[in-house]
């Protein structure tokens, strides 16, 4: 027999905890299902210094199991299983756990987030949270008037490599072609930095370290050429991937494959189906607002609800 529930919620970071405390203060008895990462990309870090109330800054496990515990707190159910398949084409919405179990929803906040695209170096991943981050603007203080990379040569390579700029002593671009993808002003942006230094044709061949920290990269040019450079902070910046393709064939997407949104609002483009948090959030990607999209989410399904009844 199938759960029916009120509202359901997809993914465990700050964006889906918030909508659950919402949600569950408005009495709608929300389900959320955390999927295969609970507390989200927030996680791949560990002191989170830019959440507000927290002068010295938070750990990222505690701020995430205080989020989770407060929803808990005020009746959420919160489960571990992962949401497998997703049938949005009437109401109540028609969804199917990896354990098998089935559930239909009344309304729906899809809060699944989007993943950094990474290298794929063996040394990436043992130096993720020790040196090698995605985020500059959460892990940039940690590298103040040191010396970082910034792999990518997009926008976004080129706004973390500026950003970084105005933290660190010296910020290398490491970019694989002998141009830059990124807007025009942005290209004039990181060029006209002193202390940005672009590494033309360069692929990463390995991030070095000491087993504790990152210390350097070996680099490969393209006409062959092996060198080193040494560094304390490794940044990948070459992309985001949000987490949407089980809703795609419900919901309008973006080239990208983020969920696009009404407005201010959560709503997407299917009435009772909501979005929260980085898998609608191409430009900001914070913990902080992950969270107060998560509140308007809560806020919008419980309006929708009422109107409904």
């Amino acid at each position: 027999m199938n759960e029916k529930v009120k509202c359901l919620i997809i993914g465990g970071g700050p964006a889906g905890y918030t909508a659950a405390i919402y949600a569950s203060r408005a009495s709608l008895s929300p389900v959320l299902y955390e999927g295969p990462a609970p507390g989200g990309q927030l996680m791949t870090t560990t002191l989170v210094e830019n959440f507000p109330g927290f002068p010295e800054g938070v750990d990222a496990f505690p701020l995430m199991e205080g989020m989770r515990a407060q929803a808990e707190r005020f009746g959420a159910s919160i489960r571990k299983a992962i949401i497998k398949e997703a049938d949005l084409s009437s109401r109540p919405f028609h969804l199917k756990t990896s354990e098998g179990e089935e559930i239909e929803a009344e309304s729906l906040i899809i809060a699944t987030g989007a993943c950094a695209k990474w290298l794929g170096l063996p040394s990436e991943a043992a130096y993720r949270g020790k040196g090698v981050s995605a985020c500059a603007t959460c892990d940039g203080f940690f590298y103040r008037k040191k010396t970082v990379a910034v792999v990518g040569g997009g926008d976004t390579a080129c706004q973390e490599a500026a950003y970084l700029a105005g933290l660190c002593k010296k910020v290398y671009m490491i970019v694989r072609r002998d141009v830059l993808r990124a807007s025009k002003a942005m290209q004039e942006k990181v060029m006209s930095c002193p202390n940005i230094e672009i590494l033309w044709n360069c692929n990463t061949r390995e991030i070095l370290g000491d087993g504790e920290s990152v210390t350097g990269a070996s680099l490969l040019r393209n006409d062959g050429t092996v060198f080193d450079i040494e560094i304390d902070g490794f940044f990948v910046a070459i992309g985001h991937h949000p987490v949407s393709e089980l809703f795609a064939p419900w919901v309008a997407t973006n080239p990208e494959g983020y969920i696009v949104t009404e407005g201010k609002s959560s709503k997407t483009s299917l009435e009772g189906v909501f979005a929260a948090g980085d898998v609608q959030d191409p430009d900001y990607r914070q913990a902080v607002t992950a969270a107060a999209s998560g509140c308007r989410a809560a806020l919008d399904a419980e309006r929708f609800l009422s109107e409904k009844r």
